[in-house]
């Protein structure tokens, strides 16, 4: 896709959440059943996926790791985003590949320690870019890449949170 493409198809929708900010707020949803054993059944856009332990805490690893997921949510959302941006700039990527990498102690997670946050300790995200970009254009494509990836700004700067329940 080209730079000026991109911009026609995101024109309408610039001009009309400016004019109606309202229409901009979008819930977004996901949900999942409690399967076999332990394990949650995750209904995606395009399939079904079965969540469940971390061969670390007692899982088979047949089942995906919703940490696992996480960090792959975090790479498709910088990927599409990388190339959104890369496209408005008009900066040619002929290969990029994403990888994120997070560190867990499990025995937060088993309460094995108290002391011991449960959750990613740190994640870390590169980018191994095939272009001819100069330094200062990877700079920029990076910074805004950062600037508009959705997952990586929730996990920058936690929302507010809401847990509520009931009864079927």
């Amino acid at each position: 896709m080209k730079s000026d493409e991109l911009r026609e198809i995101q024109a309408p929708l610039k001009d009309r959440y400016r004019q109606e900010p309202e229409t901009a707020l979008i819930t977004l949803k996901a949900q999942g059943r409690i399967g076999d054993g332990v394990s949650c059944r995750i209904e995606t856009g395009k399939a079904l996926v079965e969540a469940g332990l971390h061969p670390a805490t007692g899982g088979t690893g047949l089942a995906a790791c919703s940490g696992d997921m996480l960090l792959e949510a975090l790479v498709a959302c910088a990927g599409v985003t990388l190339n959104a941006v890369a496209t408005a700039l008009g900066i040619e990527l002929r290969d990029a590949k994403l990888k994120a990498e997070g560190d867990l102690d499990f025995r937060g997670t088993l309460g094995l320690a108290k002391d011991v946050p449960v959750g990613f300790q740190q994640i870390r995200l590169t980018f191994e870019l095939d272009t001819d970009a100069s330094e200062e254009q990877l700079d920029t494509l990076l910074r805004l890449t950062e600037r508009y990836c959705v997952v990586y700004q929730t996990l920058k700067q936690p929302p507010a949170f809401a847990v509520t329940r009931q009864r079927s």
